[in-house]
């Protein structure tokens, strides 16, 4: 007899949906820093609990599952990884591994730059993955893509442009908005495929590809 095993694509997609949210709203869309509380989410909801999703879905079979579950909850180890080591703030408070006042891991926004195009690049390339499943997967990918080549973009300006942050603030403030919308897209989507399955209908509706 077999064992029936839950489905945990509704955790990486929480997950990844709340995480970015909180992100895109506090950091982009009002224009805070990227404090503690986004860092926190990063390392435990946005990436350890995407990685769980990922080992689970190998569980089940499921190439793309694991591998985009997988692959963005790295992405996020490697997003608290970026804003700590390489931030000067945080070596400035001689926090571990700093034994002094500079980082030696500094980040440039033409490093930036490569580091969002190439997870926009792979974004776009497994939005392909999505065209036999669902539309609001399809929503979720496809804005994530374009959320990635937005921060690009804001990257290649800093980096290339005489621009300040200051110039680009309602640039950021955009970015912020479509941030938002695409954590919102995967928050609906997770929701919806736990409540559809414990209702045994159609509650949320996610609209599958015929």
């Amino acid at each position: 007899m077999s064992e029936k095993t839950a489905n945990p694509a509704p955790l990486g997609l929480l997950g990844f949906g709340m995480t970015t949210i909180l992100l895109n709203f506090v950091h982009n869309a009002r224009l805070g820093p990227v404090d503690g509380m986004i860092l926190g989410m990063g390392i435990f909801y946005g990436g350890l609990a995407q990685i769980i999703a990922g080992i689970l879905e190998y569980k089940r079979g499921n190439t793309f599952g694991t591998t985009a579950f997988t692959s963005y909850g790295l992405f996020w180890l490697s997003f608290v990884a970026l804003n700590w080591l390489g931030t000067a703030n945080v070596a400035a408070y001689y926090v571990w591994p700093f034994f002094g006042s500079i980082t030696p891991w500094s980040v440039s926004q033409e490093a930036f730059m490569a580091y969002f195009f190439m997870w926009g690049l792979f974004t776009f390339i497994m939005f392909f993955g999505t065209l036999k499943t669902n539309r609001a997967l399809q929503f979720v990918f496809i804005s994530l893509a374009i959320l990635f080549f937005l921060l690009a973009a804001k990257s290649a300006l800093l980096a290339y442009a005489s621009f300040t942050s200051a110039d680009l603030e309602l640039f950021t403030r955009i970015i912020g908005v479509e941030g938002v919308i695409c954590g919102l897209s995967a928050f609906y989507l997770g929701l919806a495929e736990i409540l559809n399955e414990a209702h045994g209908k159609t509650v949320l509706p996610i609209f599958p590809v015929s």
